[in-house]
This record gives C-alpha cells, structure tokens and sequence, in this order.
C-alpha cells in the first residue's frame, strides 16, 4: 500500500514544470524564424545590400504606415479563405490545390452576376447575390473534382490542380469574347458600379472582407470541432475504413468537405474581386490560391493560426516593396524568404513531433 501511494509522488516529483512545454514551442519557432532570416540575409549580401538596413527598412514602412497596415489586411481576405478552402478538405483526409481555380471561378460568378442583375438591382442585396452565387460556384467547381474522386478514383491533389489552368481559360475566354468592355485596349471586363463594390469599415480604405474572413475562421473552427458532422470528418479522413465500417457514409462526408472548402475560395475570389480589383483581366487574382495553400500548411490546417499565417504572408507582400524601393533588391526576392520561413516552420515542427513519437 505504501509503495502505492509512493509511485504518484515519484511521478510528480520528476515531471517537467508546466511551463516547460510551451517555453520549448516559442524557441523552436525562434529558432526556426532566425534560421530563415540569416539565409535570407546572406542572400540581401549576395545582392550587395545591407541585411540590417534592408530589413529595418522594410519593417519599419510596412508597420508603421497607416497604408501599409491597411493594404496588409486588404491581402490577407481573400488568403484566409482560400487557406480555409484547404484546411477543410485537408481534416477529410484530402489534399485542396485547387484553390487558385475555385477563386477565379467564383469571381467569374460574381461577375456574372453583376452584369446580369447590375442594372435592375443594387445595394447590399445585389452584394448578397454575388456573394452566393460565388460560393456556390466555388463548390460546384470542386465538385468537379469529388465526382471524379468518388466515380473514378482521380486522386483530388491531381484534378484540382489541373482543373485550374481550366479555370484561367475559362476567365481568358469571357475577358477576351462575350465580357469584354472594349475591342480595343486591355481585355477587362466593365468596372463594377459602386453600389456592388464592398463597403468600406469606417476611417480606413479596408474592406468588410476582412470582417467575413474572420467570422469564417471562427464559424470553420466550431463546425470542424463541436459538431457532429466535424467529428465524423475527422475520423473518415484518419482512418476511413474504420469510418465505413462504423456505419459513416465516408464518400458523403468527403465530398461535403471538398464542396465547402470550393465555397469558401469561391467567396475569396469575390471579396477579391469586389474589393480590391473591381473588374476582371488576365492575372486577376494570381497566385492567391497557391499562397492560400501555404498559408494554411504552415498553420497546419488550423483554423485560428490560419489568421496568423495570413497577416505573415500579406505582411511579406506589402514589405516587398519597401524591399525593392529602398534596398533596390527584387521584390519577388521576398519569395525566398516566405519558402525558408515555410520549410523552416515545417521542419522544425515536423522534428519535434518526430522526437516527441
């Protein structure tokens, strides 16, 4: 009986302070973070400018300019939807490349939509209307992508790829035909009038796409981890054979979860499109789905750091220019630096838990 009791004592005795833990997560995130930053340094020497003064530089214009600040929570909408369109699929077990293609398309929808509707309607219920039809054509072109998976196997990493050079073909096509503005000068489409472009939140040139994209992260959050629906995601994408043999409906439930991840990037496209662009041309949206993609890898598919990897990489983009502008160094420069911060990030935590097994 004494030994009993004894063994409990000699466990609390030796075990770690709790504060231990998270002490050792911020150092590696340090660590890692630093590690980025001398590669990326040695680069800014390669280049003949100053890491110390470039750095400072470029911190100093992107936080301490009511602008700049602004411009980073203009980006970071439409990228914590798009990194939401792939932590969703990504609890089911499936890989989301498509983002890039889903946000074209639904800013094609919403588009559409204004030039169908514009004129007859206005306001915020022609606003709605965009944002729905954007959704709902987001989902339906990752539907594309569940149907090929659930009919003929297509593992979704490869059709959702391919399916966005479709989606840029697709927008190529109604810029350069049936929606183009003008037969002379640069396919576009018309400027969206001002009564469907997204308000503004008050004293700021942000708009309400940021209001949106947090709500979601906060909506995604409670479905994926309070409800049943996001517990049954959960188990078909650890183990689906264990799902199905439970009774799950495992292609339902993965095709649902690739239909909402299509819906949220389609409403990434349309924030995007009425609040920063206001018309469509080639280029529109570039990139956004596949920053998205990294976005919600380094916040390891986590709804709330979702927020914080975005405010990073939007961040990044708005100080690129400070970059070229003061240190004369490329701005596409900065993509070196959002990789090594990435696989930093990912390494050190992929060691950790390597560790930790």
């Amino acid at each position: 009986m004494t030994a009993t009791m004894a063994a409990p004592e000699s466990d609390l005795a030796t075990a770690p302070p709790r504060w231990r833990g998270p002490l050792l997560v911020v150092s590696r995130w340090v660590l890692a973070l630093a590690g980025a930053l001398v590669i990326f340094s040695a680069l800014l020497l390669a280049k003949g400018a100053n890491p110390v003064d470039a750095m400072l530089a470029m911190v100093s214009s992107t936080f301490t300019q009511q602008r700049s600040v602004e411009q980073i929570f203009i980006q970071m909408s439409p990228l914590v939807l798009g990194a939401l369109a792939v932590a969703v699929p990504a609890r089911a077990g499936l890989t989301n490349v498509g983002g890039e293609g889903q946000i074209i398309i639904g800013a094609v929808a919403a588009c559409g939509t204004f030039l169908l509707l514009g004129e007859s309607i206005g306001g915020p219920v022609l606003v709605l209307l965009m944002l729905v039809a954007s959704a709902l054509a987001g989902a339906a072109w990752a539907g594309l992508a569940a149907g090929l998976r659930l009919l003929a196997g297509v593992n979704e990493a490869i059709s959702t790829l391919l399916l966005n050079f479709v989606a840029l073909d697709v927008l190529l096509f109604l810029i350069y035909q049936p929606w183009r503005e003008s037969p002379t000068g640069q396919p576009t489409t018309l400027e969206l009038a001002d009564s469907a472009k997204l308000p503004v939140l008050a004293g700021t040139s942000v708009h309400v796409g940021i209001v949106l994209a947090v709500v979601l992260v906060v909506v995604v959050h409670l479905v994926l981890n309070h409800t049943r629906w996001g517990f049954r995601v959960s188990v078909a994408g650890g183990n689906s054979e264990a799902a199905r043999r439970s009774g799950m409906k495992v292609p339902i439930l993965l095709c649902s979860a690739l239909l909402i991840g299509g819906a949220l990037a389609g409403l990434a496209g349309m924030i995007h499109f009425a609040g920063v662009e206001y018309k469509l041309r080639p280029g529109f949206g570039s990139q956004l789905g596949y920053t998205s993609f990294l976005a919600c890898w380094l916040a390891r598919h986590r709804p709330f750091p979702i927020l914080l990897a975005a405010f990073t990489f939007a961040a990044l983009s708005v100080g690129s220019d400070s970059l070229q502008l003061d240190s004369g160094v490329p701005a596409a420069s900065i993509n070196v630096l959002t990789a090594l911060i990435l696989l930093a990030v990912l390494g050190f935590t992929a060691s950790r838990k390597k560790a930790s097994a």
